[in-house]
C-alpha cells in the first residue's frame, strides 16, 4: 500500500458522501476516517531515508490551547494528508524534490522542501470552522516542530416565541455575517434555519465577527383558525433583539468558543392584499421584488408578481414601504414604488420599468511616454475588434456601496464597433455606487463626477443624469520598491503561482492616493512603477488579505502600529524594509 495518501482522496470522499460537507468546514465520515487511520498505520512503519524528510507538528486549541485529536491535518497542494492522534500530534513523511541539475540536465519545477521550497498546511476538523479573517494555511520548514491553531466554533442559539409564551414553530431564521468585499464592509447572508416545534433554532461553526439575525414573515394558514374569506393574519420579520428594521438591529459580536443566546417575541398583525401595477421594460424573463418597511431597506418581506397580471401582489401588514424591482440580462431594468396599507387592501403607486442608466467616461490623457506597446482585442463571436485608446489599458466597474441595493452594478459597456473608442458604464439602477478602477498604463490621477472624488467616495446614480465621469490619467508616478523581512531563513515559494505574498498601498485619509497592490518577489523583494502619488500605509501579509477593509478610515485604525508609512511625490524613486504581518490577529 503506497504510504502516501492524497488529500484529494481524501476530500473528494468528504463530499460524496451526502451531508457531510458544510459551507464553513468539513464533517468527517468513518470511511475518511478508516482510510486516515490505514494511512497513519503505514506511515507509522515507514521510517526517513537520505530521499525523505519528516514533518511533525501538533494541532491546538487557539483558545484553551488544548491539543486537538483526530483532525484532518493535509497540504494544500494536496499531495499529503493524515489525522492527528489522541493527542494532537501529527507527522508524516514527505520525499524530497530532486534537485535543480541532474547529470541528465536542467530539472525545472520548485525548489526542494529541504532547500527551501515551500510546503503549507492547513487542519479541518468539525466545530472549528474555516475563519476568512485569519491566515489559514501555516508553513512547513525541514525539522521544525509545527504549532498549528484552530479557533473553535462559536453558536448562536434561541427561542422564538409568539407573544412570549406560544412556542413559533416552522419560522425561518436567516442570519448575516458582517464581511468586506473589495474594501467595504456588507452584510451578507449566511444563510437560515427553521424553529423546531418548541420554536428553537440553532446555527453551528460559526467563525467569529459580527453577526444579525432576522426572522420573516410567516402567514397563519392553521385551518382551525383561519376563516374563508375573513381577515389574515400573519407574523411579520423581527430583527434580534426585537426591532423593526435591519439598520437597527444589534450587532451579535462573536468570539471563538462562544454561545449566544438569541430570544425573539414575534406578534401576530392583521394581513391585507396588496398589489401595485407594473409598466415600462418587459419584465417576462423575470422580475426580482424587494419590500422595506419605511424605505429601509431590509430582508424578511416578500411579494410576487403576476405576469399574467402584469402587477406584484401578496398581503402586508399596515406601514408605510417601499417596493424596488428589477429586471436581469442585457436590457435590465428597474423601477421604484411607494405603498401605503392602512387597516385595508391597498394598491400601490404604479411601478414603472426603466432600462437601467448609463454614464459617459471622458479619459484625459497625459502621458510623458509615447513607447508603450500593450494590445488586445475584443470578439461578439461575429466580429473581432482590435482595442485602442484607454479601453486597451484601463478597467473600470461601478459596484453598489449599500447592503441589499440590487446587486450586479455596471460595466464597461463592449465596442459597438470597430471604430467605437466610447467609454459607457452600463446596467445602473437607481443608487450609490463606488468606482473601481484598473490600470495597465500609468496611473489613474484623478476620477470625478460633479463634486465626488470618486478614489475616495461613492457617488449617486439617478436615473436619467447626464454628468460624465472625468478620469486623467498619467505615467509620472513614483517608483516604490523594498525587501521582506520577517520570512524565516529563507523566503518560500509561493504555493500556486496565484496567490504569492501581497504588499498593500494602503492611503492614509490625509492623502490623495488611491489603494493598490504588488506581488512579491521569489526572493522576497518587490517592486512597481507607476505608483500613484500620495501618502500610503504598506502592509505585507503572506496571503491575499480579501477582507481588508481599506475603504474604512476606522476600521484601519487596527493597523495603525504595523507596517511603514511613504509619501510619495511624482517620479520619486523609494526603497523601503517591511516586516511581513505573520500574526492571526
Amino acid at each position: 500500500m503506497d504510504s502516501f495518501v492524497s488529500a484529494e482522496v481524501l476530500l473528494s470522499c468528504c463530499n460524496c458522501s451526502r451531508g457531510l460537507v458544510t459551507r464553513s468546514g468539513f464533517r468527517l465520515p468513518a470511511l475518511i476516517a478508516l482510510l486516515a487511520l490505514s494511512f497513519r498505520h503505514v506511515a507509522a512503519q515507514e521510517q526517513p531515508t537520505e530521499d525523505t524528510t519528516v514533518v511533525r507538528g501538533t494541532v491546538v486549541n487557539a483558545v484553551t490551547h488544548e491539543a486537538i485529536g483526530r483532525v484532518l491535518v493535509y497540504s494544500t497542494d494536496n499531495r499529503f494528508a493524515v489525522l492527528t492522534d489522541g493527542e494532537g500530534h501529527f507527522e508524516f513523511t514527505v520525499p524530497k524534490t530532486p534537485s535543480a541539475s541532474s547529470n541528465t540536465g536542467t530539472i525545472s519545477g520548485p525548489r526542494p522542501f529541504d532547500d527551501g521550497g515551500a510546503l503549507w498546511l492547513m487542519a479541518r476538523k468539525p466545530g472549528f470552522p474555516y475563519d476568512p479573517n485569519r491566515r489559514g494555511e501555516i508553513q512547513a520548514f525541514p525539522g521544525r516542530q509545527l504549532t498549528i491553531p484552530l479557533w473553535p466554533e462559536a453558536l448562536i442559539k434561541g427561542r422564538v416565541t409568539i407573544s412570549g409564551s406560544e412556542p413559533a414553530a416552522g419560522i425561518d431564521v436567516e442570519i448575516f455575517f458582517k464581511q468586506v468585499a473589495e474594501g467595504t464592509a456588507h452584510w451578507q447572508s449566511r444563510g437560515s434555519a427553521r424553529t423546531d416545534s418548541n420554536g428553537e433554532f440553532r446555527f453551528a461553526e460559526l467563525a467569529e465577527g459580527p453577526y444579525k439575525l432576522v426572522t420573516h414573515e410567516s402567514l397563519d394558514n392553521d385551518p382551525a383558525t383561519t376563516v374563508p374569506g375573513g381577515q389574515i393574519y400573519g407574523l411579520p420579520p423581527v430583527y434580534f433583539p426585537g426591532v423593526a428594521d435591519f439598520d437597527a438591529a444589534g450587532i451579535i459580536q462573536l468570539r471563538p468558543g462562544q454561545t449566544f443566546e438569541a430570544d425573539m417575541v414575534l406578534r401576530t398583525q392583521p394581513y391585507f392584499p396588496v398589489r401595485i401595477p407594473v409598466s415600462g421594460a418587459d419584465a417576462a424573463s423575470g422580475l426580482g421584488v424587494n419590500v422595506s418597511l419605511q424605505g429601509h431597506r431590509s430582508p424578511g418581506y416578500s411579494l410576487g408578481f403576476n405576469s399574467e397580471k402584469g402587477r406584484i401582489e401578496g398581503l402586508l401588514p399596515n406601514g408605510a414601504y417601499v417596493v424596488e424591482a428589477r429586471t436581469g440580462g442585457q436590457n435590465s431594468a428597474s423601477g421604484v414604488a411607494n405603498l401605503v396599507v392602512s387597516g385595508s387592501a391597498a394598491e400601490g403607486s404604479p411601478l414603472v420599468l426603466n432600462r437601467n442608466g448609463s454614464i459617459t467616461v471622458n479619459v484625459t490623457e497625459q502621458f510623458n511616454s509615447t513607447d508603450w506597446q500593450g494590445s488586445s482585442s475584443w470578439s461578439d463571436g461575429r466580429h473581432t475588434f482590435r482595442l485602442k485608446g484607454p479601453r486597451l489599458y484601463l478597467q473600470m466597474i461601478a459596484e453598489p456601496a449599500d447592503d441589499f441595493q440590487s446587486r450586479g452594478g455596471g460595466a464597461l459597456r463592449p465596442p459597438t464597433g470597430s471604430n467605437d473608442d466610447s467609454l459607457v458604464i452600463e446596467g445602473l439602477s437607481p443608487g450609490r455606487y463606488w468606482l473601481r478602477l484598473i490600470s495597465s498604463r500609468g496611473y489613474v490621477a484623478s476620477a470625478t463626477i460633479g463634486e465626488v472624488d470618486l478614489l475616495h467616495e461613492p457617488f449617486e446614480f439617478i436615473s436619467g443624469s447626464s454628468t460624465p465621469i472625468e478620469i486623467t490619467m498619467r505615467d509620472d508616478g513614483a517608483e516604490l520598491s523594498g525587501t521582506l523581512t520577517g520570512l524565516g531563513s529563507s523566503f518560500p515559494t509561493p504555493r500556486n503561482s496565484a496567490a504569492p505574498i501581497s504588499v498593500y498601498c494602503v492611503p492614509l485619509p490625509e492623502g490623495s492616493s488611491y489603494f493598490q497592490q504588488i506581488w512579491a518577489n521569489s526572493d522576497g523583494a518587490f517592486s512597481a512603477t507607476n505608483v500613484a502619488p500620495g501618502a500610503y500605509r504598506l502592509l505585507a501579509f503572506p496571503t491575499q488579505q480579501t477582507n481588508l477593509p481599506y475603504r474604512d478610515p476606522e476600521a484601519m485604525r487596527a493597523y495603525e502600529s504595523k507596517g511603514q508609512v511613504v509619501h510619495l511625490t511624482a517620479g520619486q524613486k523609494t526603497t523601503v524594509q517591511l516586516q511581513l504581518i505573520t500574526n492571526n490577529e
